[in-house]
């Protein structure tokens, strides 16, 4: 399968929360977000958009950054938000459930470096950076290899 790139600038945190909602418009069970990206490039903030925009009655979204993974229940289906910021070992992202979960959830995984061989070969990869240019701007770069991500990849595009 060939790798395919996409970057979308993010000038603002509202356009990133946008995409964040579209992109999550469109996510079903066994589907898996990748998301890398030093600390303070936007992870958990897309992530929480995400999650919210799918909410019946939008809540509070903490960051697992020390619970690890947050789950919740999504009128489409369960949706689990993993930081593997601590993890140094495969054996403790087995115990969390994860796995497992990467079949039946949506996974929004952040630091998925830690996977290793866990990494779900089907996820889409979105690489949050800064904008050197504009200390509110990000941009996304997303790569695939699956062509399920294709019409989201095309639709996110126009």
């Amino acid at each position: 399968m060939t790798t395919q790139t996409l970057m979308i600038p993010l000038p603002l945190p509202a356009a990133t929360a946008e995409l964040a909602a579209q992109i999550g418009a469109q996510l079903h069970s066994g589907d898996c977000l990748l998301l890398d990206g030093i600390i303070g490039a936007g992870k958990t903030h897309f992530a929480r958009s995400l999650i919210q925009s799918q909410m019946l009655i939008p809540e509070d979204v903490p960051s697992p950054t020390f619970t690890l993974v947050q789950t919740y229940d999504l009128p489409n289906s369960e949706l689990w938000h993993a930081d593997l910021y601590r993890l140094s070992a495969l054996e403790e992202i087995e115990e969390l459930g994860l796995v497992s979960a990467f079949d039946t959830a949506i996974c929004l995984i952040e630091w998925p470096d830690r996977l290793a061989e866990l990494t779900p070969q089907t996820a889409l990869h979105i690489s949050l950076s800064l904008d050197p240019d504009n200390d509110d701007g990000r941009s996304a770069t997303f790569r695939w290899n699956d062509p399920r991500w294709n019409p989201l990849m095309k639709q996110i595009s126009t």
